[in-house]
């Protein structure tokens, strides 16, 4: 009796890696936010108790982080989605120059990844006659025809997470009284990376303990190293 084949992958234009990948962009922006402001604010808060300097400084930080990550972003994945475009066009072409060729390519493909020849050659067959390009774009090149990176999408989704998480330092810093301003934030920013690495180390799949260690400790590193350089010349100003 023949095995039967694989059935064709379903019209998932979201799969659930790609899916992954932008919740885990999102956090990891939210944490480049939470971290880069922090360092800003504490480092201004060491040298001056000025409200409107540290809100100022926070706001100019917040929208200088946000508009180069977005503007980053946009720049990385429109050179992904040429690229992606690319390949699509020179797959279109070689199958239209040798479908024969291709289609023994595309058994391959599929035999590599486990099926019996004979399979993956009634596979490949059944997969080139719905959709050739299709198949050769998903199976040989790892790409989702109908589901191009966006690079207007990546930018905003940059700029959104960047700004959520620079809101907390700057908000930490200007809400409390003077005394209490740098160990509120840095209490607030240290709880916020805790949460980012546990999230990021979850979506990876990796243990939790050591990314919330390294993130928490970087994030602590930071304000300490730009609060001593903001005490240190706002004393040497003063």
């Amino acid at each position: 009796m023949t095995p039967t084949p694989p059935t064709p992958p379903t019209e998932d234009h979201h799969p659930l890696p790609t899916r992954l990948n932008w919740l885990r962009a999102g956090v990891l922006g939210a944490n480049d936010g939470v971290i880069s402001t922090a360092g800003l604010v504490v480092g201004v808060a060491g040298a001056t108790t000025s409200r409107s300097a540290l809100l100022a400084a926070g706001v100019a930080g917040l929208l200088a982080g946000s508009l180069s990550m977005a503007a980053g972003e946009y720049v990385s994945v429109s050179s992904q989605r040429d690229s992606e475009r690319a390949a699509l066009e020179k797959e279109r072409r070689e199958l239209a120059a040798d479908p024969a060729a291709e289609l023994e390519e595309l058994t391959g493909l599929l035999a590599e990844r486990g099926l019996s020849r004979e399979v993956a050659r009634e596979a490949a067959e059944q997969l080139t006659e719905r959709d050739a390009l299709r198949a050769h774009a998903r199976v040989e090149l790892g790409i989702e025809p109908d589901a191009l990176a966006d690079p207007w999408q990546a930018a905003f989704a940059s700029f959104v997470s960047f700004t959520a998480g620079a809101l907390l330092p700057l908000l930490a810093i200007l809400l409390p009284p003077p005394g209490l301003r740098v160990p509120v934030t840095v209490a607030a920013v240290l709880v916020a990376l805790v949460a980012c690495g546990r999230v990021s180390a979850r979506l990876g799949g990796a243990p939790p303990g050591r990314a919330v260690l390294r993130n928490a400790a970087g994030g602590a590193l930071a304000m300490a190293v730009t609060y001593a350089v903001g005490h240190l010349l706002g004393t040497t100003g003063g």
